[in-house]
């Protein structure tokens, strides 16, 4: 089914991601509307214009009549709240999500699903450091890379529409991982550079250090302003694929360490020269 033949959408979870797939939507020429807990989240994107309706209440109406939903819910309460409230989905709805983990969550709600409904996993890899829908700005999408995370239950149609989301969006490269894939990915790109930037921020006191740093620093440490709650329940549900890639990394980093100590000045240069190297691919893309 095209896209615009499903003109509500219902936003489940209206933080920043929930927010700016509001923004995006409701621009687009969507009906959008949300569902959150927190009543000040819903206020003011009613306020803001976000979004067209919305309820800090379970709103039976708002789910009935939602053609589309996406979910931008912490990955410990998604499967929950499907199962709490699939009986009220429509007949043909199709459903994707923002979540940073796929196998401990994709396979579960898949098999406990409707058969006349389809979840496509997908994950927008697009954000900021801050959070809250008061955050929220849907040009975070733009030539952001798209992730579509399907599996052996998914429809083709279906995985046509979740790529079309993220075009709507504004993401310059549609993929498909599938959710091993996926996570094991997401363990060295994402999760590992945040587990980075906290570590970088925690092993010193760095009180004084904004007096001094430059822009390195900056750089690298911007995303160690962190969300701890939906993090540290990211890393549990994706920890043997984290773990492997940080014993990879410390691997690295001690490799690194004894040839400073070795005096292995080419041995040093040769790392950088490959780095340079490995660099320069993303800034062609």
């Amino acid at each position: 089914m095209d896209w615009m033949e499903k003109k509500n959408v219902l936003i489940v979870g209206l933080g920043l991601m929930g927010g700016s797939y509001a923004r995006a939507l409701k621009r687009l020429g969507f009906h959008v509307s949300a569902l959150d807990r927190d009543a000040e989240a819903i206020a003011y994107a009613l306020r803001e214009h976000i979004i067209h309706e919305g309820s800090a209440e379970d709103n039976d109406d708002l789910i009935r009549r939602a053609d589309a939903i996406i979910f931008a819910l912490y990955p410990g309460i998604f499967p929950e709240w499907v199962q709490s409230h699939q009986h009220l989905f429509k007949p043909g709805a199709r459903m994707t999500d923002v979540t940073g983990v796929k196998s401990c969550i994709v396979y579960r709600i898949q098999e406990m699903l409707r058969n006349d409904v389809e979840f496509i996993a997908a994950h927008p890899m697009a954000g900021r450091e801050l959070s809250g829908v008061q955050n929220s700005d849907d040009r975070i999408f733009r030539d952001a890379n798209y992730i579509i995370v399907p599996t052996e239950n998914n429809t083709a149609e279906g995985i046509e529409w979740c790529g079309m989301l993220g075009r709507l969006l504004g993401c310059g490269r549609i993929s498909v991982l599938y959710p091993r894939e996926h996570d094991r990915m997401i363990a060295f790109v994402s999760q590992l550079t945040h587990c980075i930037a906290v570590s970088l921020m925690t092993c010193s006191d760095n009180t004084h250090l904004a007096d001094y740093t430059g822009d390195s620093f900056r750089d690298l440490t911007r995303i160690a302003r962190i969300n701890d709650k939906m993090w540290s329940e990211l890393f549990m549900m994706n920890r043997e694929p984290l773990l492997e890639q940080m014993d990879i990394f410390l691997q690295e980093l001690q490799n690194f360490r004894e040839m400073l100590a070795k005096g292995d000045t080419e041995g040093m240069r040769e790392k950088m020269r490959l780095s340079t190297e490995r660099r320069a691919m993303f800034d062609k893309q």
